[in-house]
């Protein structure tokens, strides 16, 4: 498996194991889903780039999490962001196929208003990584 699929399904797997956030969202998905009613979190491909020492490849980069709700109040949405910042700081330092996270920091947090009646929070963090082996 690739650093990107990698880290993306580690990801995606804490969510959804997380009870506060499987209880309250219509699923955790990779990809926009045509159907899917909100609320429900997307994990957005990260993006990489090279962070290999001489003995170790390893990657830096970017990775966002999208919480896709509706309605005009925002305290479900915010509070669906706050758990999710708090699996992402929690992710354990091995996330498979001999990668693990040496470090990952929350870069930033949004709001971001849709049109009427929908709202995303964007939150993004900084992963470095490295594979061992």
């Amino acid at each position: 498996m690739n650093p990107h699929e990698t880290l993306a399904s580690a990801v995606r797997v804490a969510l959804a194991a997380h009870a506060p956030i499987a209880g309250a969202v219509n699923g955790v998905f990779d990809a926009n889903p045509g159907r899917a009613t909100r609320p429900y979190l997307l994990v957005d491909d990260p993006v990489l780039t090279d962070w290999s020492t001489k003995d170790q490849p390893g990657r830096e980069g970017r990775l966002s999490v999208l919480v896709r709700d509706s309605g005009e109040a925002r305290q479900r949405v915010r509070a669906l962001a706050g758990e999710v910042e708090a699996v992402l700081a929690a992710l354990p330092s091995a996330i498979g196929d001999g990668w693990r996270i040496v470090s990952l920091v929350l870069q930033r947090s949004r709001m971001v208003a849709e049109g009427e009646n929908r709202v995303t929070a964007v939150i993004d963090v900084r992963v470095r990584m490295l594979r061992e082996g």
